[in-house]
């Protein structure tokens, strides 16, 4: 059965070497306790796992180790007898039944990390498989080194992975290894793989939130600078257009106030030519009504002459005195009339002649009702009379060729 690879790993040292080995965490704390019982004599271990191959890369999983029940030295070698071959086979068929062994441990104080040609030659006769492991660790140093058999030697590995997974078959042994060196039964066995394993977890779903964290603080960020830029744009936009439409606005006034003037400069002029015209032809209507009045009045007269002569011709001597006294009379009468209408053509000409005479006052240009008011009665005290008697609340709202009458 093809194993996958694990994902939840610790990288140690450089693991670019061939084969990739994995190293299941409660076997490397299995490691560990031996080394804390090492002493000057060695302290050893068979490796329990299963080697797997790709098109790509070899791999080494090591899921389980178990106790040399004795490891012996001679000088420098190490020596494994029949008895401990055969202890560790029996526990590794009890605990690891589909395990097989492919390497082994040594933990010993104060003994290069080396493998000496003697052990080497051990390895092979007794691990004669391709990529098999032998690892060797100092317990005071804490230092450890791998070695793969590979090339009809040992080859140095520089680092492995540590992976954590649920291994109940490692934990049962090492229970049970604990109740063998007489630890009380209800002890509890500290899961310090598991501790790790959970540990390692929490730590990837904090960075995993804080990295989720930081992506919508990123986004909203970007969203914030977007819109205040857009906001900027459009303020930019708004600024140029309100400035264009107060240009236009201050053109539009501009015009307005320039045809204004012009459309009261020709108001103006045309009230005055008016006023003018209307005068003359006032004065005019006047002074033909009056001459024909004169002229019917001497008509009237000649008439009577005319009845007075011939009553004179068919009349006596007597009647002659009548008819001079009433010839008399009749030019008496004619005489009148002449000297009427010589008094009303008179009164005409002083209206045509000076502005106020007859009682009415058309305002010419530059006139103000002071200058009004001191043409026509010598001084400025007649100014409010005159605003009284036509209405006015504004002394200063007059216009050219407006009538305004006099008290």
């Amino acid at each position: 059965m093809e194993r996958q690879i694990p994902k939840n790993v610790r990288q140690i040292g450089n693991v670019s070497d061939s084969p990739k080995i994995y190293v299941e965490d409660y076997v490397d704390t299995f490691f560990t306790q031996l080394c804390d019982k090492a002493g000057d004599e060695p302290i050893g271990a068979f490796l329990i796992g299963d080697i797997q191959k790709t098109e790509e890369e070899e791999y080494v999983y090591i899921y389980g180790a178990v106790r040399m029940h004795d490891l012996k030295t001679s000088g420098k070698d190490y020596v494994i007898d029949e008895e401990t071959w055969k202890r560790a086979y029996e526990d590794c068929k009890q605990y690891f039944e589909d395990g097989e062994m492919l390497g082994w441990f040594v933990a010993q104080a104060g003994v290069p990390l080396t493998p000496e040609h003697s052990t080497i030659k051990l390895h092979k006769k007794s691990f004669p498989k391709k990529n098999t492991v032998f690892i060797m660790k100092d317990p005071v140093e804490k230092e450890e080194v791998y070695f793969v058999h590979k090339l009809n030697d040992l080859m140095e590995i520089g680092g492995h992975y540590t992976y954590y997974e649920k291994n109940p078959c490692m934990q049962n042994y090492m229970i049970s290894a604990r109740k063998k060196n007489g630890v009380c039964a209800s002890e509890t066995f500290e899961d310090r793989a598991a501790k790790d394993f959970r540990s390692l977890v929490r730590s990837r779903e904090e960075r995993q939130q804080q990295k989720k964290t930081n992506r919508l603080i990123y986004a909203f960020s970007a969203c914030l600078v977007l819109v205040v830029i857009v906001m900027g744009v459009t303020m930019v936009n708004n600024f140029d257009k309100m400035k264009s439409v107060q240009t236009t606005l201050n053109s539009l006034a501009d015009s307005s106030s320039d045809s204004n003037e012009v459309e009261a400069q020709e108001t103006s002029g045309s009230v005055t030519a008016v006023t003018g015209e209307e005068a003359q032809a006032a004065g005019g209507e006047d002074s033909d009504t009056k001459g024909g009045q004169a002229a019917g009045d001497e008509q009237d007269g000649q008439t009577d002459s005319t009845d007075g002569q011939s009553a004179d011709d068919g009349s006596a001597d007597g009647q002659s005195a009548d008819s001079s006294a009433n010839g008399t009379s009749t030019g008496e009468d004619g005489q009148a009339v002449s000297a009427k209408s010589e008094a009303s053509g008179g009164q005409l000409d002083i209206a045509d002649g000076e502005n106020g005479s007859d009682g009415v006052y058309v305002v010419e240009e530059g006139d103000t009702l002071a200058i009004i008011s001191k043409k026509m009665y010598g001084d400025v005290s007649h100014v409010e009379a005159i605003c009284k008697m036509n209405g006015i609340d504004d002394g200063n709202l007059i216009y050219v060729g407006q009538k305004l009458l006099l008290p």
